[in-house]
């Protein structure tokens, strides 16, 4: 399993603060997570679309798409953060 944790607007948009997804041979990069995700359609494929900025970490250290993820990762979705 791939704990999956949502922060902010994504909690929000997606009515879900987290979820655990199968892990499986093909879902080895955050892309492929992200991939799966969008797949689902409607406000997750919003969420996620090309044009949208996500933040992610893997077991809390910030990444990128092509980051790997093993079964027992906790991979984490947040919008940019800005402050004063």
């Amino acid at each position: 399993m791939i704990n999956l944790l949502y922060f902010a607007r994504l909690r929000e948009a997606l009515q879900t603060g987290s979820e655990e997804l199968d892990y499986n041979s093909d879902i080895d990069t955050v892309a492929a997570v992200v991939a799966r995700l969008k797949s689902r359609g409607d406000v997750w494929g919003d969420v996620f679309a090309d044009d949208q900025t996500v933040l992610v970490a893997v077991n809390q250290e910030m990444c990128d798409l092509s980051t790997a993820v093993k079964d027992g990762d906790e991979v984490a979705f947040f919008p940019p953060v800005t402050g004063g």
